[in-house]
């Protein structure tokens, strides 16, 4: 079982273009920001990594950071932003230009693909987005009538992602991994996902609750304060001054690239 422990070099340099790429956590909470760092570093001086479908259930600072970097061209999120720290600059500064495909999604449209993913069916059903809008911004998803009472119900396509990056608190060497009270839609992710790489805060010999179990999870990284900026709670938490600098030196492509020199160069030493 110990061939799961894998370093971030290791764990980036499987991940194709093309792929969907899922990040687990949630808004500025457990991101995996250490896996995507290491992620931007590959592709823009190893082998170039482009045209990822981003999948995240909120997407925030890590997500912004690959869109920034140009890896990702597609996004699918209920909400893309950095809560009080305002928009998430380079995806709104892309979005505006339309040079982003953003699928629209929300808390339902992607519960419920996750769970049609899990029951291995196409679609699943619901009540959600009749009489609104939605559908016209997503023609891939159909109606269905309801054989049992002729009601109209939304048939939400299952989905699946290629690649799923979920940030632990702690996992053991088989691949077991707690990743605490606030778990978004990680351990769906990890049931739906082709393949899982968990990092971790800390890895122990054995853990005695897991949230996410062996058997589905591919790979392990030790990751100390691998979320750092966003927290890690009970660990550490949100640094708001290193997200602040973030909102406040970034607004276009140019400064993005000024960041981001900065940013990766904590990375070049590792390689």
């Amino acid at each position: 079982m110990t061939a799961k422990l894998i370093t971030l070099q290791e764990a980036v340099a499987t991940i194709p273009s093309g792929a969907t790429l899922a990040l687990g956590g949630m808004t500025l909470y457990r991101r995996p920001v250490a896996f995507v760092r290491h992620l931007i570093y590959h592709a823009r001086y190893h082998q170039p990594v482009q045209n990822l479908t981003l999948l995240a259930f909120t997407a925030g600072y890590e997500s912004d950071l690959l869109v920034g970097a140009g890896i990702v061209n597609t996004v699918r999120t209920c909400y893309f932003g950095l809560e009080i720290f305002g928009f998430a600059p380079m995806f709104t500064y892309y979005a505006n230009q339309g040079a982003i495909n953003v699928i629209e999604e929300t808390e339902a449209s992607i519960a419920f693909g996750l769970r049609a993913r899990m029951a291995g069916v196409g679609f699943m059903p619901s009540l959600a987005w009749i009489g609104t809008d939605l559908p016209k911004l997503r023609q891939d998803v159909k109606t269905v009538i309801d054989p049992y009472s002729g009601k109209e119900l939304t048939a939400f396509p299952a989905i699946e992602a290629d690649i799923a990056v979920i940030h632990a608190l702690q996992a053991d060497r088989d691949g077991n991994a707690l990743i605490g009270k606030n778990k978004g839609i990680d351990e769906e992710l990890a049931l739906t996902s082709k393949t899982v790489i968990i990092t971790a805060e800390e890895i122990v010999p054995a853990l005695e609750h897991a949230d996410i179990v062996a058997p589905f999870v591919d790979f392990i990284i030790h990751a100390p304060q691998g979320a750092k900026p966003t927290s890690c709670h009970p660990l550490y938490p949100v640094d708001g001054f290193a997200l602040l600098d973030y909102v406040s030196s970034v607004s276009d492509a140019a400064s993005f690239e000024r960041y981001l020199e900065t940013w990766l160069a904590q990375v070049h030493n590792e390689y």
